[in-house]
């Protein structure tokens, strides 16, 4: 399976021909949609899920299908009739050729006068596992997680300890558009070091063979 990183959220997994592409948000390529054959969206915040992006990435491809919650359903399904599909936690679908599950409901806290909306992650083959804006552990051992480094919600002792209960055998780097070139020395240094897992970073457009 290959890997490829886009900016923030975003990643493509590739596998006989097939390309899986999940988050294509707007801090995203305006291509990120563009040749996927399945696309999934963890949830509607507008890093995760742009409508633009996503019509690109089906009018392209008239094949194309998406998976997502039913927040982000009802807001493009009527454009694509029976393309779009509704899932949620403990739901498992083939997409692409990849096996997906669904894992989780909520998205994590921002702050408690926010009200929390609906977020799910997708692991898929068994093997790659992207939470969206939640630090969903999922109910089976995962080879690699793709890690929200930093956002609102999050710190990096919560993300130290969430590969630590996770205990992948790798971590990507994703949601990382606010990380400054700063600041991730010190993000590398303190995950890699106390996270209990090969921790490793793509810049966007740069792939890696799972």
């Amino acid at each position: 399976m290959k890997l490829t990183k886009k900016t923030h959220a975003c990643v493509r997994l590739e596998r006989d021909g097939q390309r899986l592409v999940i988050d294509p948000g707007t801090f995203s390529e305006q291509d990120a949609a563009l040749g996927a054959d399945a696309i999934l969206v963890t949830h509607e915040h507008p890093d995760h899920f742009d409508e633009d992006r996503l019509r690109a990435g089906m009018e392209a491809n008239p094949a194309a299908e998406i998976w997502t919650l039913r927040s982000v359903a009802e807001k493009i399904s009527a454009a694509f009739p029976g393309r779009v599909h509704t899932v949620g936690h403990g739901d498992t679908f083939t997409a692409a050729g990849f096996d997906v599950q669904v894992h989780g409901e909520l998205h994590a806290v921002i702050h408690p006068d926010i009200p929390r909306i609906t977020n799910v992650g997708y692991l898929v083959d068994g093997s790659v596992f992207h939470p969206g804006d939640a630090l969903t552990v999922p109910e089976q051992a995962v080879d690699t997680l793709m890690l929200p480094v930093m956002a609102p919600w999050n710190k990096i002792s919560e993300v130290i300890d969430y590969v630590r209960e996770v205990k992948p055998q790798r971590a990507y780097d994703i949601h990382d558009a606010l990380l400054t070139d700063l600041a991730r020395p010190i993000y590398d240094a303190q995950i890699g070091s106390l996270g209990g897992a090969e921790h490793l970073r793509l810049t966007p457009g740069e792939s890696a063979e799972l």
